[in-house]
């Protein structure tokens, strides 16, 4: 790829958050708070459910793996923004910003269908429980945990295959704290309407297929709470779907104003705070979301506190 110069751009450079060098040490204190609980808490999810017998069902399938998609993604962006807080260039190589795109768009795009597996999931727990087992089997998981895995590398691969293989030659000065495909486009001399388009096409089909998945799932769940005569059995199908609720309504709402919204000038900020919100501080969330909220998280929690530290955390 050249530029007008007829120099090759080798690396881009990430401008971050406006006046980021004036308050750098507090952004880097911050965020590296932010990193180290997402560290923490998905990890220790993942380690929970795997440890834990009586979390051995598909919904804690699901949610070990949105535990790890969401560490994943925010592991590709967070590290390098810590860095280049620090660093007195803020620059990633052009390989490195396509593997950062890559890795980050499809693990952002496989969280959404994990989001909407799950969805599915709680219809069949609380709509159709006696075929439960048969209907949500291990085959039938391991294949939608699949599905999500592969829409999320195909929505990448095909994204980030048609941006890289653009010319760069308005700047390499990436006006974001991490490589994301709308900021890229703007510093192409190519003609991108066609990679807006397929950016459109492909985010908003993933974000209709699974929201909508989402609010079929919920209707029917919540046609058949409103069935439910006991106050006990309407307090524990609401506080099953809660959590999973709260997760999916700031994770699909933040990623849809960042890649379905009219952009400005103006806006480029704003933008830059919701991929701060979904990016790094949702993966942060989720566990506390799950684990709070959840009855079975929190005696497992138990379990472990008195097994290995003779208390009740």
């Amino acid at each position: 790829m050249e530029k007008n110069n007829g120099t090759r751009v080798t690396e881009f450079l990430l401008l971050g958050f406006a006046g980021q060098h004036k308050s750098w040490h507090v952004l880097f204190t911050v965020f590296l708070v932010i990193y180290a609980a997402t560290l923490v808490g998905n990890i220790g999810m993942i380690l929970l459910i795997k440890t834990d017998s009586s979390l051995h069902t598909p919904m804690y399938f699901f949610l070990q793996n949105l535990a790890f998609v969401d560490l994943c993604y925010a592991s590709a962006i967070t590290p390098k923004m810590l860095q280049n807080f620090v660093g007195t260039k803020q620059s990633i190589s052009f390989v490195g910003c396509l593997v950062q795109l890559l890795v980050y768009g499809a693990f952002i795009t496989s969280d959404s269908y994990i989001l909407a597996a799950m969805a599915v999931d709680r219809y069949v727990a609380i709509c159709d429980p006696l075929h439960y087992p048969a209907l949500m089997s291990r085959r039938v998981c391991i294949q939608l945990l699949i599905g999500s895995y592969f829409m999320g590398f195909l929505n990448a691969s095909v994204n980030v295959g048609f941006t890289f293989s653009l010319d760069f030659c308005k700047s390499n000065k990436i006006n974001h704290f991490f490589c994301d495909e709308p900021p890229i486009l703007a510093l192409s001399c190519s003609d991108i309407y066609f990679n807006i388009m397929v950016l459109a096409a492909f985010v908003g089909f993933n974000l209709t297929f699974t929201v909508s998945v989402v609010i079929f799932s919920y209707m029917f769940i919540l046609a058949a709470i409103l069935k439910i005569a006991s106050a006990a059995g309407w307090k524990k199908a609401f506080s099953t779907c809660a959590s999973y609720l709260a997760a999916v309504t700031i994770f699909c709402g933040t990623l849809s104003y960042m890649y379905l919204h009219h952009r400005t000038a103006e806006s480029q900020e704003q933008e830059k705070m919701a991929s701060v919100f979904y990016g790094v501080v949702i993966p942060m969330l989720n566990p506390l979301i799950y684990s709070l909220r959840n009855q079975d998280v929190r005696e497992a929690l138990k379990g472990i506190g008195k097994k290995y530290f003779g208390c009740n955390p």
